[in-house]
Order: C-alpha cells, then sequence, then structure tokens
C-alpha cells in the first residue's frame, strides 16, 4: 500500500496497461479480464487485477497529465513491481493521414517539460518506446487489420493550448498526434529499467475538427486494448 495506491502486496501484476480514465479502466477490466478485483480506489483512481489468456493483468487509471501519470508509475515499478507498463488511451491527430479511431503507436515522445526536467536538467533526453513491445504492437495491430501509424507523438503539459505556433511545428517535423502522458512515461521506464509503450486511438484530429463523443472515447477503444495486451505477452 502507498499514498495513492491502496492495492496490497502481490495485488498488482507485472503488466499494468495505463489508461488516464478510471472509468476507461473499470470498463477494459470488465470487457478484457477474467475475474476482475478492484485493487485501488483511492481517491476514485481505479486499478484493476485479472487475467487474460492465463496471463496476470492490472489496468490502473493514470490521471490526466504527466504529472499524475507520474505519481501512478513511479509507486507501481517501485513499490509494487511493475515491469510492463502500457499507456492506452485517446490522442489528436496532427497529420492529414491520420484519422478518427486510427491507431498510434508511439515510438517517440517529444515534450516541452516533464516532471522528470528537474532531474535531466539541461539534457535534451530523447523519450522512446520498448522496441520488443513496439514491434510485437505493430505486428498485432497488423493482423487485426487495423489502421496503423507508427512514429513521433508529442506529449502536451497543457490541455488548453494558446500555442498554434507549436502545433504548426510539431506538424512540420512530423510528429502524428497530441497527448498528455507517454513521455514521462518512457523516461520513467529508463530510469528504472522496465519497458513501456503508449498505444493510441486517434479520438479528435485537430486539423479538422472531427472529435469522438466523450462515451465513445470510453467505451469504443476496444481495439488497442486488444494490441497492447497481445504485444504485453509476445515480446
Amino acid at each position: 500500500m502507498t499514498i495513492h495506491i491502496g492495492a496490497e502486496p502481490g495485488q498488482i501484476a507485472e503488466t499494468v496497461l495505463m489508461p488516464g480514465d478510471p472509468m476507461r479502466a473499470r470498463w477494459a477490466a470488465e470487457k478484457f479480464l477474467e475475474n476482475p478485483v478492484c485493487i485501488n480506489q483511492v481517491r476514485g483512481m481505479l486499478g484493476f487485477t485479472g487475467t487474460w489468456q492465463g496471463h496476470r493483468v492490472t489496468i490502473h487509471g493514470s490521471g490526466m497529465g504527466m504529472p499524475s501519470l507520474s505519481i501512478y508509475a513511479n509507486e507501481l515499478i517501485r513499490d509494487f513491481g511493475a515491469k510492463t507498463l502500457i499507456r492506452v488511451g485517446s490522442a489528436g491527430a496532427m497529420q492529414p493521414h491520420v484519422g478518427i479511431r486510427d491507431i498510434v503507436l508511439a515510438q517517440t515522445a517529444s515534450t516541452l517539460s516533464t516532471p522528470s526536467r528537474g532531474m535531466l536538467r539541461e539534457i535534451g533526453f530523447a523519450p522512446c518506446a520498448n522496441f520488443g513491445l513496439l514491434s510485437a504492437a505493430h505486428g498485432a495491430a497488423l493482423d487485426k487489420g487495423a489502421r496503423t501509424h507508427v512514429g513521433g507523438i508529442y506529449s502536451s503539459d497543457v490541455f488548453y493550448d494558446e500555442r498554434p505556433d507549436l502545433n504548426e511545428i510539431m506538424q512540420r517535423h512530423g510528429i502524428l498526434c497530441v497527448e498528455m502522458e507517454a513521455a514521462e512515461l518512457y523516461i520513467l521506464a529508463a530510469r528504472h529499467k522496465v519497458r513501456a509503450l503508449a498505444v493510441l486511438t486517434i479520438s479528435d484530429h485537430l486539423l479538422t475538427h472531427e472529435a469522438l463523443p466523450a462515451l465513445e472515447r470510453e467505451q469504443s477503444f476496444g481495439e488497442m486494448i486488444e494490441i497492447a495486451l497481445t504485444a504485453a505477452f509476445a515480446s
């Protein structure tokens, strides 16, 4: 048990999927895991542990933004022994060829700032995914016939961004989409020598202004959950 996670020792699996929304964690656990048990409710951040095809899996919310994710990922790794952490979440497309409901596998995650910036100081650290997970997720996505993109994403530390010039720079450099958590997850994984990947579903588009309603964001992302689970145990 930690300050933010009320689980007992042994209740959290070595493989953890991390949606931002705790209600998405509940939905994913009930839909994809056998015998899911709620192992955390502290501050309303839900976590569940069950099995998928015989493998123990925890699905635990991360909250919105890198500071929130950093708290949960640190405790999951340091106090509960998590070895594989996969972010499963929504993102906003930044390129014309990336469409609503497409899957993005984040090879790298650029950012202006993360909670780790104070530690890294002047170093322009390049956060990247674990290659084994990335390769396995790409194979799983191809097997499912999912419209999939692999490349760089942008992890923003603000939601209501008023920097259109920054978006233009990201687009110019081929950034596929924007979200708010992956860069810090990748940095923590590197620091603690564990595996990390972000599997994202495009829920809205910065160029066309298309967007999925809230309920679909929560419950229509089954494809990325299946890709993430397959990748976790195939690599």
